[in-house]
């Protein structure tokens, strides 16, 4: 179903979907992208299916939009209203999740790469001897890169582990689920070791490895772990009220997490407050300090811009080098599971739907994701706290797919129609 509303200067065409709707404009100019753009966020904030977004859209050197929407908090542990839900702000942080794994520890491995300090193809037993075992010894840093060790995708390390050290042990100690290389399975427990590896070449902390590499060097000053610990005052936003959804993951057999040995009642740490500056991920809080090469880092959508920018410069952050582009044409070439090397390139996925080749990306379950198109010098950052509204009554968080799908999808008929527009050289 479709109808079209006329606005002074504007045309646009509202499209009804599950979720609400989305839109489509005829006429692609910038005040039209930012308008569709406002009515699909806005519409998911006003019938609270989400807290509330930060979104940073730019394409070549230009600001496209970046603009905050709805609450950093709305709810209390109880999943009360809030008296005064704290307002959204462009510069508050967010727990990125995942997005751990492309901004902190796959940049961290590129650099390594590229100083010579690291090969792609050296066996993860070079760096930790728990590895070197017939069924493990083949498993390679690329293969953690491109989820191909088979790791299992998720395990309750804080379980049996309360420390780092303890966390990388236990990970060596378990039984992969298919052969090495043969097929790909998203894995948590592989960047946590990349983590591990990471600290081993640089002789540093993980964190310090990132802080003086990466967040310096990029002037990334609102990116780190463990913001409360930090010193520093900054806004952020909230997440959920503990770790309801892994609870479930540890006592719920439908989703698919059930390890024998992991007695759901052997452990009670669970929080009982909203989290706001602690990191989402059990196992980078509970068992890692909140520090983790699979999750941990916060961050806004500001600061993930600045390295958005070096990647689509190949390797330039301004006047200075940051990266090569060999290293940088390394990581982001497509393998034969349509993904390049810690960063998803598979133009399937919703945050990056029909993306021309070329195109990368990566997404957090908290509900973070960056999408770059190269090809366009246009970059999309969305950032929605989607956990702060509870889970639902199906134990589910709020599904944002279609939200990041509909995004792209304006910001992909903006900037092709606006890359016709240019003059041919």
């Amino acid at each position: 179903m479709s109808r079209k509303l006329l606005f002074p200067g504007m045309v646009f065409l509202f499209f009804v979907t599950l979720n609400g709707f989305c839109c489509v404009f005829q006429e692609n100019s910038k005040k039209e992208l930012q308008a569709i753009i406002d009515s699909i966020i806005q519409s998911q904030v006003s019938r609270d299916k989400i807290p509330g977004a930060v979104i940073l859209i730019k394409k070549g050197d230009e600001i496209i939009l970046h603009k905050a929407y709805g609450y950093a908090q709305k709810y209390d542990f109880n999943h009360m209203l809030l008296d005064r839900p704290e307002k959204m702000t462009v510069d508050h942080l967010f727990d990125i999740a995942s997005l751990t794994k492309a901004v902190a520890t796959t940049t961290s491995v590129m650099i390594l790469a590229d100083r010579g300090m690291i090969r792609i193809d050296d066996k993860v037993c070079r760096y930790i001897k728990d590895f070197n075992t017939p069924e493990k010894g083949e498993i390679t840093i690329r293969h953690l890169l491109t989820h191909t060790a088979v790791l299992y995708e998720w395990y309750p390390l804080y379980y049996l582990a309360s420390q780092k050290t303890d966390c990388y042990r236990l990970i060596a100690s378990l039984p992969l689920a298919f052969k090495v290389g043969e097929q790909r399975h998203y894995s948590d427990l592989g960047f946590v070791l990349l983590g591990e590896i990471i600290e081993i070449v640089s002789e540093l902390p993980f964190e310090k490895f990132i802080e003086q590499n990466i967040a310096v060097p990029l002037e990334m000053k609102s990116t780190l772990f463990n913001p409360l610990a930090s010193g520093k005052i900054f806004r952020i936003t909230a997440t959920s009220a503990g770790n309801p959804y892994e609870k479930r993951m540890v006592s719920d057999s439908s989703l698919g997490f059930i390890r024998p040995e992991i007695d759901p009642s052997r452990w009670n740490g669970w929080r009982q407050y909203v989290l706001k500056g602690e990191v989402n991920d059990g196992n980078s809080w509970y068992a890692n300090g909140g520090i983790s090469g699979a999750a941990g880092l916060f961050s806004t959508a500001g600061d993930l811009q600045k390295l958005v920018d070096m990647l689509i410069n190949k390797g330039m952050a301004g006047s200075k080098r940051f990266l090569s582009d060999s290293i940088i044409t390394t990581f982001l070439t497509k393998d034969r599971f349509k993904n390049g090397l810690g960063w998803m390139m598979d133009p399937a996925n919703s945050f990056m739907k029909n993306a021309p080749e070329g195109s990368f990306g990566h997404t957090g379950f908290t509900g973070t994701s960056i999408s770059v198109i190269p090809k366009f010098r246009a970059s999309v950052i969305l950032l929605i706290n989607r956990q702060n509204t509870g889970l639902s009554e199906k134990g589910e968080y709020y599904n944002i797919n279609p939200i990041r799908e509909q995004v792209f999808d304006a910001v992909m008929r903006y900037v092709f129609t606006q890359n016709k527009k240019q003059p041919s050289r």
